[in-house]
């Protein structure tokens, strides 16, 4: 018990055992009660994981998943195989984004500076992300957006700690860098961090790269980036409207998490780091934000013209940075990879869970009762179903089950091209929108709740669900009205 699961909760290492011990009878005489039992296990996990990383955890789940037979070794690897591009977009992308953090840190000081009003900044958080993500993925602007978050915390603490070094001129008090300072900054970084990945979602949904699914969804439609654009416009637009009003509201009112103000005493910080940053960049610096933003135009360039898979774009951002950086170390380069590598191996095990799902045919009884259901009500309904079910489960592999079912219909002669396109939409926008419901509905939640970001904002499992809420409910509502409208 000791060393079991290490420092985590007592309390938590019995629940896990009680897991473990209680689904080998269940699996064994219920195998789709016993399914449902482990999807509802794993979330519990995902919950828990300031308690303790779900890679543990949810990969005992994983591993007795396999063991107890309710599906195979073949079936997960399948399902890696089927998402190698998001493995390699993660191992590669996150770590191109790591060489990049001098540059991302010169732009967001500039602005965190220049830009006073909460509200403004609060904007521009949502509206560039969303503008990123609809270029680039998600889970890339994630990564940019945690690497800004923890480069600022780590100035803040780097001056709480050294402090006598820092104010040497007697310009700020010690014990306001504490207390109620400390959990306003936190409280400020954590609002601008949700409105960035709510933003994410709100750009992936519009083009046929902002999201993995949506890719799979474009090929069976046969669109190209544009009339996939065109496609998804008269329910997307709407949503990014009342979005970016919804992001105004909340930090008018303060409700849900959201409103905090950056201390006075952050600011200073923050203003003198820029100075003090700009004052003391040598050459050598100069030259690297150069590099760095060559290889940001060159990494846009290169999503916007799909030259080549995602991951493989950042692994020549990795190679082009490091080589004209004259970062040739072994142990340098590796430091890249420390941040994406756990979450890796964490989506690996998510998709054996995945695998069950699909073994167990979990989704396919809701599948068919929408399909049998009148063609005008339809379109309603699977956005409906899987806005649900995105929401509980992984967005990729809902749009995957649903857009194979329905493309089996309009092959089989059942549904007519048009109401093919019609709800496909449907699926595209059902599993992006309302999934921002809960961290395991969208891989760019997760990735910040597990991320390192997290435990220092104190942003948790219900945090994120409390703070995304309101956003849930414009966004999903939203989109609903609008599909029911247009389609």
């Amino acid at each position: 018990m000791k060393y079991f699961l290490g420092s985590s909760p007592k309390w938590f290492k019995l629940v896990m055992i009680f897991f473990l011990l209680i689904n080998i009878p269940i699996s064994i005489f219920a195998p789709h009660v016993g399914a449902w039992l482990f999807i509802g296990e794993f979330i519990f996990t995902l919950a828990m994981a300031l308690k303790c990383y779900p890679l543990q955890s949810g990969g005992l789940l994983a591993i007795e998943i396999i063991v107890l037979g309710l599906t195979s070794p073949e079936k997960a690897y399948h399902e890696v195989d089927q998402n190698l591009e998001v493995l390699l977009l993660l191992v590669f992308m996150v770590a191109g984004i790591y060489f990049m953090k001098p540059l991302l840190m010169y732009i967001f000081s500039k602005i965190f500076t220049k830009i006073k009003s909460k509200i403004i900044l609060s904007l521009l958080f949502v509206f560039l992300a969303a503008l990123l993500s609809a270029f680039l993925d998600a889970l890339t602007v994630t990564a940019v957006l945690i690497s800004v978050a923890v480069g600022f915390y780590g100035i803040y603490h780097k001056i709480h700690s050294n402090f006598s070094d820092y104010n040497g001129d007697g310009i700020i008090d010690k014990d306001e860098l504490s207390g109620e300072t400390l959990e306003q900054f936190r409280s400020f970084l954590r609002s601008l961090i949700m409105h960035g990945v709510v933003g994410t979602a709100l750009g992936g949904v519009c083009t046929l790269v902002g999201e993995p699914q949506n890719l799979l969804i474009g090929e069976r439609l046969g669109s190209d980036f544009v009339e996939f654009f065109i496609h998804m416009a008269p329910i997307t637009m709407p949503v990014l409207v009342c979005g970016l009003l919804t992001t105004v509201l909340l930090e008018v009112t303060g409700a849900f998490g959201f409103g905090a103000k950056l201390p006075r005493i952050a600011d200073q910080i923050i203003q003198g780091y820029a100075k003090e940053e700009d004052a003391k960049r040598t050459a050598k610096e100069k030259y690297a934000l150069v590099v760095q933003g060559t290889a940001a135009i060159l990494l846009i360039a290169g999503l916007a013209l799909h030259i080549a898979p995602v991951g493989l774009i950042g692994l020549a951002l990795i190679i082009l940075q490091t080589a004209f950086m004259g970062i040739i170390d072994e142990h340098q380069i590796g430091h890249a990879f420390e941040e994406a590598l756990p979450f890796t191996g964490l989506l690996v095990v998510f998709f054996v869970v995945v695998a069950m799902i699909h073994d167990q045919h979990l989704f396919s009884p809701i599948v068919h009762w929408a399909l049998e259901q009148s063609p005008e009500s339809q379109p309603g309904l699977f956005y409906i179903a899987n806005g649900v079910l995105s929401a509980i489960s992984d967005n990729v592999f809902v749009a995957t089950v649903y857009i194979s079912e329905v493309e089996q219909a309009f092959k089989s002669g059942a549904i007519s091209r048009e109401h093919f396109e019609h709800l496909a939409i449907a699926i595209n926008t059902g599993t992006n929108l309302p999934s921002v419901a809960t961290p395991n509905g969208q891989a760019a939640f997760l990735f910040l709740l597990t991320s390192a970001l997290a435990p220092l904002i104190n942003l948790s499992y219900g945090t994120m669900v409390k703070m995304a809420l309101p956003y849930t409910i414009v966004l999903g509502g939203v989109g609903y009205i609008m599909v029911r409208v247009v389609l």
